[in-house]
């Protein structure tokens, strides 16, 4: 399997004849498992000097924890979604996942984002998820945390970039309103509490889907490792930040707030101007007929590029 080599290979090249001595296989089979790696996604180089991963690839050698978050933390090629991938290594009997978890992958065949929408993996992205068995100082993962999750990674995914601000309720827009990044929060409820929840971020790095941008359109230097590292540091701050300090961050960093909205509600799309978010997260719109609380629904922000 592939995926054997993969934990060996860090950016300093190695000779096939040293990884095959630590697989206990020879240098031709290093040179297929390469190949396969390749085709899967990793960007492996090969070189006369041997093999190596790319500097920008989000491999765990190249991405520093920060606490909990990271410190288990797994790469793959090619994965149905980290969602499923990361739920799957949660419930593995023998080695699960523990709380701040995380998976990145360079390809997903079967990605999502909000609603079901399908989630574009596109070579330069970005994708992880980071999986959360309790809640601030160990807590249960409450209802009304879970509300507020989706903000407070906006919020340090907005800091770790230093780019462009935020749309309700879960996407980093470029300056010119492009989309940048999106959050996805998935969580197994049970009553009033959720057993876990997988916090889902992908970002578009080096390239981006039509009409959307790219990070390093605005900051060349930067690389999926060393973004990964920031974001990281920036949940462990906010998924345990207090309510009122999560919805004074978000409020600063928005683009949502006193612009015009398009609400979809079930009798059909409201517009209006948004203009606050209360308690739980939730966006206030100002409509002709008075003030709309919006919780999940959805919310267009007029004339933007998303």
């Amino acid at each position: 399997m592939p995926e054997r080599l993969l934990p060996l290979l860090t950016t300093r090249p190695q000779t096939g004849d040293a990884l095959g001595a630590r697989l206990g296989v020879n240098r031709v089979t290093v040179s297929t498992l390469a190949r396969r790696l390749q085709d899967s996604g990793v960007p492996v180089q090969v070189s006369r000097a041997g093999y190596a991963l790319h500097p920008d690839a989000p491999a765990p050698a190249q991405v520093t924890p920060t606490g909990l978050m990271g410190a288990a933390h797994r790469y793959h090629g090619t994965v149905t979604s980290t969602q499923d991938a990361l739920r799957a290594w949660a419930d593995d009997p023998q080695d699960p996942a523990p709380h701040g978890a995380v998976l990145t992958a360079e390809r997903q065949t079967a990605g999502r984002g909000r609603r079901g929408r399908a989630w574009d993996t596109t070579h330069g992205t970005l994708v992880f998820s980071v999986l959360l068995r309790h809640g601030p100082g160990g807590g249960p993962l409450s209802l009304p945390h879970l509300a507020l999750l989706p903000l407070a990674a906006g919020v340090a995914l907005a800091r770790a970039s230093g780019v462009g601000g935020l749309k309700w309720p879960n996407d980093l827009l470029a300056p010119d309103r492009r989309k940048l990044a999106g959050v996805l929060l998935e969580a197994d409820l049970r009553g009033e509490e959720a057993r876990r929840a997988v916090l889902g971020i992908g970002v578009n790095v080096s390239a981006a889907p039509e009409g959307a941008a790219h990070l390093r359109e605005f900051r060349p230097e930067l690389t999926r490792a060393g973004l990964l590292t920031e974001v990281l540091r920036e949940l462990h701050t906010w998924l345990d930040a207090p309510p009122h300090d999560v919805l004074r961050a978000w409020r600063e960093a928005s683009v949502t707030l006193g612009q015009p909205v398009r609400v979809q509600t079930p009798q059909g799309p409201v517009d209006g101007t948004a203009l606050d978010l209360d308690p739980s997260g939730s966006l206030i719109v100002q409509t002709p007929a008075g003030p709309l609380t919006v919780g999940a629904g959805d919310v267009q922000l007029i004339g933007t590029l998303t």
